[in-house]
């Protein structure tokens, strides 16, 4: 399964860049081959399978990481009171 996520664009040489995902320490390479408008450093983009498919504003990226965010959240705590069940099945 393929997740296209925003990131935004520190590095550009030779129509590649490298990109910043949210506030961490996590980069990936996107081509800017297949966007049809100029990017820049700071600029967000969408990148799906290496691919800068689309320029977003700050508001956008902003919404999308934070939706991105939420359901990582979410999914850690499914998957705590998962193995905290299977831990008290253990026990029984």
């Amino acid at each position: 399964m393929c997740l296209a996520i925003p990131a935004k664009v520190e590095v550009i040489e030779n129509g590649v860049a490298q990109c910043r995902v949210g506030e961490g320490d996590t980069f990936v390479t996107a081509s800017l081959m297949l966007l049809d408008e100029e990017v820049t450093f700071g600029d967000y983009v969408i990148i799906h399978a290496g691919f800068a498919i689309r320029k977003l504003d700050l508001k956008e990226a902003q919404e999308s990481l934070t939706i991105l965010r939420d359901l990582a959240n979410a999914y850690e705590e499914v998957q705590r009171k998962y193995e905290q069940e299977a831990l008290d099945r253990a026990k029984a």
